[in-house]
């Protein structure tokens, strides 16, 4: 459990609906004025006195009772069955693919380690890959975090200490040395740090406009070869839109327009399945505002399939939709992703269930994080399956790590660092993160020591998933 000093106020915000009945919302109330942001500021700087900075930096595991295996294996009930050895064979390719696909084993690792109680709204699965690109409402092209599923009020430190964690394991694995994976480390904690210092001075409202965009980029002196890869990056992603999917993913056939399949991959659904579906995105279009709800009626469904997306989502329910306007072109692609419990929500609410619709908690904290957000998140229920719903194709694009240097790994780690501090600091908490992180370098220092313990605890890991492939006990299939 996230250990909670008793001088820390409950600065967590449960989002409109979000909440269980028994769980009461906690927004301030307007006519109730919040403590000075001098004094929360304090307040953190006194934690340093129950949670000495440098323990950030422990790693410590019991090795008879720690058992990732069985958490993996756990993750995988209520899965597809036959989807379970794909998503094995992801996760046995790299440690690091192998870090993607087991957000579970890391939140059972961290909820034990020392930690603040201070808790915004935390992306839950903050590892360096699910950073990148996507389509803002006005079609800019903008780099943020970009993957919610795990989202849930939890400590700070358990999203820090894996975008370290999963710096270093990328690093080990571009081939760069345990000094470069060092550097990269400490330049993304020195800047979620400076981050999250500097918008704790801001005020709310402006907090929530700070982003980056493509021009934006240039502003943190991107290295060149990380320069060079972010303008790859960003060349792809524009191309990445529905448009321009329909060669990719449809033929047309004497009923129309249809989803090719790719099996395992990409599968047509039963009748019963996919008018279900259909049922589900009726009922979707009631959440999202009405100008986009007015937009989308003026499409068409025209077919759905279930496809494989991912690593960690890989097993659960995912389906691509095709909707067609009045042109054949006139197409949108979206996708519905399974949403089911957070990882963490067990370590900060134990059995209790917080949230009454798991993909609208997803949306919903999405909205938080993101500065700015696909306009069609939306969320529905399927067969008694909850799901939240997305564009497909939005110009989503990510920067390919094995093509970067060892000085581009570490300016892109510090940019990494900066978007998650400022996730952080639009929910709630910033003034005392602040005020322990303090001026100095030692929660920076701290990070790099738990991120090489971590990165080594990473390797085994992956080891000990190969070792159950190889007896049997696990199945996989590329």
């Amino acid at each position: 459990m996230c250990r909670v000093a008793s001088d820390v106020p409950q600065v967590h915000q449960t989002l409109s609906g979000t909440n269980a009945d028994s769980e009461p919302r906690v927004f301030e109330s307007l006519r109730k004025r919040p403590r000075p942001r001098a004094e929360r500021y304090e307040i953190g700087r006194s934690l340093r006195k129950d949670v000495p900075r440098r323990t950030l930096g422990d790693w410590k595991v019991d090795s008879e009772r720690r058992d990732p295996i069985a958490l993996i294996e756990r993750s995988h009930e209520g899965r597809v069955p036959g989807l379970v050895p794909v998503r094995v064979a992801r996760m046995a390719a790299s440690p690091y693919g192998f870090l993607r696909g087991s957000a579970v084993v890391m939140a059972d690792d961290v909820a034990g380690l020392p930690s603040t109680g201070i808790t915004p709204v935390v992306c839950g699965d903050a590892h360096l890959g699910n950073v990148g690109f996507y389509a803002s409402p006005e079609r800019d092209l903008v780099l943020d975090l970009n993957d919610f599923d795990e989202a849930h009020p939890g400590a700070w430190e358990w999203d820090l200490r894996r975008l370290v964690a999963s710096t270093w394991v990328a690093g080990r694995e571009t081939g760069a040395s345990e000094d470069k994976c060092r550097d990269a480390v400490l330049t993304c904690a020195r800047a979620y740090r400076d981050e999250l210092r500097h918008l704790a001075q801001e005020p709310l409202f402006a907090r929530s406009f700070e982003r980056i965009d493509m021009r934006g980029i240039e502003k943190h002196g991107t290295e060149s070869s990380l320069s060079k890869e972010l303008a790859r990056a960003a060349k792809r992603a524009r191309k990445r839109t529905s448009d321009r999917a329909l060669p990719r993913f449809t033929k047309k056939d004497g009923d129309g327009r249809r989803i090719v399949e790719e099996p395992p991959l990409i599968t047509r659904l039963p009748d019963a399945e996919a008018d279900a579906l259909a049922e589900g995105l009726d009922e979707y279009m009631g959440t999202l505002d009405p100008h986009w709800a007015r937009m989308l009626g003026g499409y068409t469904l025209v077919d759905v399939a279930h496809k494989v997306v991912g690593v960690g989502s890989v097993g659960l329910r995912a389906y691509v939709a095709l909707l067609e306007g009045s042109s054949e072109k006139d197409v949108i692609f979206l996708q519905l992703k399974q949403a089911r419990r957070s990882v963490i929500a067990e370590h900060v609410h134990g059995k209790d269930a917080w949230h009454r619709h798991q993909g609208q908690r997803v949306v919903e904290y999405q909205q938080a994080l993101q500065t700015v957000s696909d306009p069609l998140l939306g969320w529905t229920t399927v067969d008694g399956r909850q799901f939240y719903v997305r564009q497909f194709r939005n110009m989503k694009g990510s920067v390919s790590l094995d093509r970067i240097s060892a000085k581009a790994l570490a300016n892109y780690a510090g940019i990494a660092g900066r978007l998650l501090a400022k996730g952080h600091a639009r929910t709630s908490g910033a003034s005392m993160i602040a005020g322990y992180l303090g001026k100095g370098s030692n929660v920076d220092e701290a990070m790099a020591a738990f991120a090489r313990a971590y990165a080594d605890q990473t390797e085994a890991d992956h080891e000990a998933l190969l070792k159950a492939v190889k007896s049997g006990r696990m199945e996989s299939r590329s």
